[in-house]
């Protein structure tokens, strides 16, 4: 059931609608989506062995793994909707809960998604021939029509998800068999070297941003907390479970495409999924992965729809963000306006950026809000010690502490490595400081005004 006002028909809360598949499907559908078909191309680019090529895969595997699990802890413990957002505001105030609010709309969320966008804008043109203004306005379309299916309900987008997850590990499952079973095969030769013949802690670092753009969405099963039915049970293995098949479908995907291209043919050919099965079977295999990515990046795309509108809601409930943001709709009990407002801004995003700037923005502004999220866990268990924590993380304090470390050692390196990107992601971020300022003040003096009100109406009375 959904609480409704005494007398009215409107719904004041989400429903608890997804179960333990959606679940699981948000957090393998939301990592899954371009970055497995087009990232191993920029790590080949970056490394100097497939021994540092799996590596920087296990190791980005690794810390997005920690950091749900992390996740899994305050989600059990704070089942809101908002994930993160609430997280932040918890453990150190509004403010900076808003400056993430504020990030993930104009930068972070809005940016994965814009991303995820022009990448099926790219793959498009794969089926029919497409100018780069077509492509950009596919890419919108796309935005557009998921912005549509979430609005129309929470059970219908989870649904969407479900499908689409099972589809796209089941292409994935293809490309491996078609990789290691078939037998003769005769791999591409590279025509240059290597670009980068020996990997340094800066390359490596580089090549990390690529990895953790393919692992990013493994935090926004957060945000629909107070849409899973049994929260404090279902978040924390929905984060393992998901977690772990991801990591093991993006190993499994590169070793398949090493077996048909050389690490320095990798690092010469952007499509990489595309042209391995282009040599093991023909067109028509390039054809189906194509299909494939399309489906991937679908799926990739609902979910970061379904999820980030979630924070937004739970800004304006909380007063830092227009009221109408906070409303749930009457009949398809959805933030549908919130919803509306990420659609729109998305499709800006998407028309103006490419997509290396796109998730260098994402990369570099969201870890630096992932770690604070994660410290989160330890300053919570200081500040609230009688919170009830139905599943407690594993490896506490070390597993947060060591994530939050390699999270400011990416967010320098990518500051280092893509200065211009990183300046512009924070200074849009920092832009937030005034403005909730000017928010606060004008909330507080409209609460002012409507006390006066109420004070003439009595007196009068």
């Amino acid at each position: 059931m959904v609480p409704r006002d005494s007398g009215s028909p409107t719904p004041v809360t989400l429903p608890r609608a997804i179960g333990y598949l959606g679940s699981t499907a948000i957090v393998v559908g939301t990592i899954i989506g371009s970055g497995v078909f087009l990232v191993p191309h920029n790590v080949a680019q970056q490394v100097g062995t497939v021994r540092d090529l799996f590596l920087v895969w296990m190791v980005g595997g690794a810390l997005s793994l920690a950091g749900a699990l992390s996740l899994g802890e305050l989600g059990a413990a704070m089942p809101e909707a908002g994930g993160v957002y609430v997280y932040l505001r918890e453990a150190y105030g509004r403010p900076f809960a808003f400056l993430y609010g504020w990030g993930m709309l104009l930068v972070i969320h809005s940016g994965s998604l814009a991303t995820l966008a022009v990448a099926f804008g790219i793959y498009s043109s794969q089926f029919v021939p497409l100018t780069p203004l077509g492509q950009k306005l596919v890419a919108s379309a796309a935005i557009a029509f998921l912005t549509l299916v979430n609005i129309r309900g929470v059970r219908t987008a989870s649904f969407v998800q479900t499908a689409f997850t099972v589809a796209k590990l089941a292409g994935l499952a293809v490309i491996m068999g078609y990789a290691l079973f078939t037998t003769h095969v005769t791999p591409l030769a590279a025509t240059h070297p290597l670009p980068t013949p020996q990997t340094t802690l800066t390359t490596f670092g580089v090549a990390l941003i690529g990895v953790l753009w393919a692992y990013e969405g493994w935090h926004m099963l957060s945000f629909t907390a107070g849409e899973i039915r049994d929260p404090t049970r279902i978040l924390p293995r929905s984060y393992l479970i998901g977690g772990l098949v991801v990591i093991a479908a993006y190993l499994g995907a590169n070793l398949a495409y090493l077996r048909v291209l050389p690490l320095a043919a990798l690092a010469e050919r952007q499509k990489v999924a595309a042209e391995a099965m282009q040599v093991l079977t023909g067109p028509r295999g390039a054809l189906f992965v194509s299909a494939l990515i399309l489906c991937s990046i679908f799926g990739a795309l609902n979910g970061t729809i379904l999820t980030g509108p979630r924070a937004y809601y739970a800004m304006a409930r909380d007063k830092v963000f227009f009221q109408a943001v906070g409303r749930v709709h009457p009949r398809f009990a959805t933030p549908a306006v919130a919803i509306i407002i990420q659609g729109s801004w998305a499709i800006l995003l998407a028309a103006s950026g490419t997509y290396e700037q796109l998730y260098t923005y994402v990369i570099f502004a969201g870890w630096f809000f992932y770690a604070a999220a994660i410290l989160g866990v330890i300053v919570l268990r200081r500040r609230q010690p009688s919170l009830a924590r139905p599943y407690r993380v594993w490896g506490y304090p070390a597993l947060p502490i060591a994530f939050c470390l390699a999270a400011l050692v990416i967010v320098g390196n990518t500051l280092a490595a893509k200065p211009r990107e990183s300046l512009i992601g924070t200074g849009l971020i920092l832009l937030g400081i005034p403005i909730y300022f000017v928010w606060t003040r004008l909330r507080k003096k409209e609460t002012e005004d409507r006390s006066q009100n109420e004070d003439r109406f009595h007196s009068v009375s």
